[in-house]
């Protein structure tokens, strides 16, 4: 009898051990997965922070110097093959390497603040963005006569 006992002792202990070891294996440490955002255009894309710069109200012969941020949004690396101006007071500069996947740049543009009167200029991007190959970016504002300096006269 006392090897019955003996045995249904062990034996529930045994299940009890093998339970207790079951549950500390199930209790597993959370990992976190580094997920990757997919990019928003097949191919190469350039999505702006703003498609218009205003320069507000600036004084003549101001710092004309203005710049469009831009990142390119796409899986595949971005190149700018020109950027004009839509006159000769608006004068753009560009990146000339590519621009890879996630990256950020920027269109620079120098406005000739030496002449009074409104602003209402664009600079046309080209590029290999799909679907948008030409973006056009608007500049904007109004440049302000500086006061006339008026001569001591002589008496």
């Amino acid at each position: 009898m006392k090897k019955i006992v003996l045995f249904i002792a062990v034996a529930l202990l045994g299940t009890t051990v093998t339970f207790a070891q079951t549950k500390t294996k199930a209790k597993k440490v959370k990992t976190t997965k580094t997920v990757v955002a997919k990019s928003e255009v097949e191919g190469a894309g350039m999505k702006f922070e703003a498609e218009t710069i205003d320069y507000g109200t600036i004084q003549q012969n101001a710092d004309g110097k203005r710049e469009f941020v831009f990142v390119n949004n796409g899986n595949k690396p971005l190149i700018i093959t020109n950027a004009t101006g839509s006159c000769g007071c608006t004068v753009p500069s560009f990146p000339k390497e590519p621009i890879m996947p996630g990256a950020k740049a920027v269109i620079g543009v120098k406005y000739d603040t030496s002449r009074v009167g409104g602003i209402s200029k664009t600079v046309t991007v080209t590029s290999n963005a799909e679907g948008a190959p030409s973006k056009v970016l608007n500049i904007k504002g109004t440049v302000n006569a500086l006061p006339a300096v008026v001569a001591p006269t002589k008496s």
